[in-house]
């Protein structure tokens, strides 16, 4: 059954800025089978089972490469060079400021508008019996503005306890800024399978960043207490996404990083969907995590199957460092320098709740 709704790799065959793009499959002993194109390290497909153990693929996303280069830019994405917002796409390092290209409002979003995203890795090691998959990108200095020659390594690897591990390595050879997320859009309903209201969402996170009217975070880390901003016990996404709240108004509903509780590799978030059973649990070594929930998507996005993607049908949970840190001193760091190695790990653990 799942052999009919896998994604035909002939479809993603293109030679595009004199690369070849492919599709990749992973699949563990469990039937959990994902499928990733080197064309911005994009995970296309992640098929798992729910409590019947019917297979469906839970994050958007289309069926053929040119809908993938003429869509949504970051269905499924590796963002980079720096995930997320900086504001006025300026930083400074040492006595030079850097100006980044503006491609969100008055902000610098996801890389700019030529990112990581955007671009063709090179397949360093692929193994279908190993479950293990590792993309590779340069990108040289002053792409898209910044500074240094970096090397990026993203390394998948699916377990065999339906884990799918991402692990970014960078180097560079000048001072530079890093931020890597990946950018999956999950419905654990079942992608074009309605909205993501009903899912029940906790996120590991006593404060988060509030954001200013261009969604830039003030430098204040709030208290979630008393706020819409409290997912420390589960609770529908939906539950509170439509009161009263300048943080919600401004964004269209979530649209936020949090602040990991815990250190070291953890726990970052867990998801169920109720009718499925299906449960995403989201680790990381990051300190950081977005929820966004799919406030600007329109309908406008025809994706796999046909389905149309209308506002709020998937939710983001990115694991990252905070936005516009490099402007924000009082952040954790997102410099990078020569001699050093940013590396950072994403988990998505599936399960089903009975």
């Amino acid at each position: 059954m799942l052999s009919q709704k896998i994604i035909n790799k002939e479809s993603f065959h293109l030679l595009y800025q004199g690369k070849q793009i492919e599709l990749f499959t992973l699949s563990n002993q469990n039937d959990i089978t994902i499928q990733i194109t080197n064309y911005g390290a994009k995970i296309v497909s992640i098929f798992v089972p729910d409590r019947e153990g019917k297979l469906k693929d839970v994050v958007l996303g289309y069926d053929n490469i040119k809908d993938y280069i003429a869509g949504n830019p970051y269905f499924g994405a590796i963002c980079g060079r720096y995930a997320n917002r900086i504001a006025k796409g300026k930083f400074t390092i040492g006595d030079i400021e850097y100006k980044l290209p503006i491609n969100n409002g008055p902000n610098h979003l996801h890389g700019g508008p030529e990112g990581f995203n955007n671009k063709c890795f090179d397949m360093v090691e692929y193994s279908e019996s190993s479950k293990i998959l590792e993309l590779s990108y340069l990108s040289r200095d002053s792409e898209m503005n910044y500074p240094g020659n970096l090397r990026l390594n993203v390394h998948y690897e699916l377990t065999d306890a339906n884990e799918l591990i991402i692990n970014y390595s960078c180097t560079t050879d000048k001072p530079t800024h890093v931020n890597i997320c990946a950018h999956s859009f999950f419905n654990l309903a079942g992608e074009g399978n309605g909205d993501i209201l009903n899912h029940e969402l906790f996120i590991n996170a006593d404060k988060y960043t509030p954001v200013d009217e261009n969604q830039i975070p003030t430098g204040e880390l709030a208290s979630v207490e008393n706020s819409p901003f409290d997912f420390r016990k589960p609770k529908k996404i939906g539950k509170d996404i439509n009161v009263k709240n300048f943080q919600l108004e401004t964004g269209k509903g979530y649209d936020h990083n949090f602040v990991i509780k815990d250190s070291g590799m953890s726990l970052a978030a867990k998801c169920v969907e109720p009718q499925s059973g299906r449960c995403l649990e989201v680790f990381t070594t990051q300190p950081g995590v977005q929820l966004y929930t799919g406030n600007w998507l329109d309908g406008s996005d025809k994706g796999k199957n046909g389905h149309c993607y209308d506002m709020r049908s998937a939710f983001c949970i990115e694991t990252q460092h905070f936005p516009d840190s490099p402007n924000k001193p009082s952040f954790p760091s997102t410099q990078l320098l020569p001699g050093e190695k940013y590396n950072y790990i994403c988990k998505y653990k599936f399960s089903v709740q009975k």
